[in-house]
């Protein structure tokens, strides 16, 4: 592999990437033949139901033990099976830069875990889709299920990382996303979420309401969870570039409480939406927490 994937994921990775999957727990829609289940009703071979026979069907789908019963016609219906559109929705706005000690930033590790994803629905014949945003959706790819599409999707990626001073607007993006993509779909968000917490809430129902599988990966630093900081220091908000000293030991377990509570009504939130969330650490190794959250999700789609 050369260009975009190779600049996120190793030969090794990719090996091993290769046999897992992605599964949707809800239905979606596609155009392709394919794992996953389909409003749609099509030919087939699981039986969803029976419909009148009404002219103009063919008359090989007629139920012929039911007239038996009911002497009246009915055809069968079946579940389609169809491809699944993924969508990446990514932050990179200039909190999402941050990076502790010899860390990757949470940018850079949201795109080698958007890599991984990306990978495992193409090689499934599925289609992966982009939207790169900030204050704003700046980068929207439709969704497409060929290597090279990934490729370019990935280069997208690694040349715009976050800027200082560049704000978020993770809500009015997510309700962007959700008025522009017609048909059920995966979503899946990378952020730190760091923006108010009811606009998002109101935009991940907003995917909900489109009847859209959500999953949620709230990427955060070790340092912004642990506050491990051991004497005074000046901190500056990256986004809007704020400065403000501070004694860490002074407001540590205020900071963690507050914190605590922060990821908690996240998670709360997509409890109550039925979205997947999970806290993802840049200090675990990608590959290995997406791994396992597959295998997670595999079991429990069943």
């Amino acid at each position: 592999m050369a260009g975009g994937i190779a600049r996120f994921l190793t030969p090794e990775q990719l090996q091993r990437l290769s046999r897992q999957t992605l599964q949707s727990r809800l239905v979606v829609e596609g155009n392709l033949a394919g794992r996953h289940r389909s409003p749609l009703r099509g030919a087939s071979t699981e039986f969803a139901d029976h419909r009148a026979y009404i002219e103009g069907d063919d008359p090989r789908r007629i139920d012929w033990k039911v007239f038996a019963r009911s002497e009246r016609y009915f055809v069968r219906r079946y579940e389609d099976e169809t491809n699944l559109r993924v969508y990446l929705a990514l932050d990179r706005s200039a909190s999402m830069g941050y990076a502790s000690a010899d860390r990757r930033s949470k940018y850079d590790y949201a795109c080698r875990l958007a890599a991984a994803i990306g990978y495992v629905v193409v090689k499934a014949k599925d289609s992966i889709g982009l939207c790169l945003y900030s204050d704003r959706p700046q980068v929207f790819l439709p969704a497409r299920n060929t290597l090279l599409h990934l490729d370019n999707l990935l280069s997208v990626l690694g040349d715009q990382p976050p800027t200082l001073g560049t704000p978020t607007a993770t809500a009015r993006t997510l309700h962007e996303m959700a008025e522009s993509i017609r048909k059920r779909a995966l979503i899946i968000v990378f952020s730190d979420l760091f923006d108010d917490g009811d606009s998002i809430r109101q935009a991940l129902a907003h995917f909900r309401k489109q009847h859209h599988d959500v999953i949620l990966f709230h990427v955060l630093d070790p340092d912004e969870l642990d506050f491990p900081f051991p004497r005074g220091a000046e901190f500056e908000d990256m986004e809007n570039k704020e400065r403000l000293l501070v004694d860490p030991r002074r407001i540590a377990a205020e900071y963690r409480a507050a914190f605590a509570q922060f990821l908690e009504s996240c998670r709360k939130c997509c409890v109550e939406l039925n979205i997947d969330y999970r806290l993802v650490r840049t200090d675990q190794p990608f590959d290995r927490f997406l791994r396992a959250y597959l295998e997670e999700r595999k079991r429990l789609s069943r």
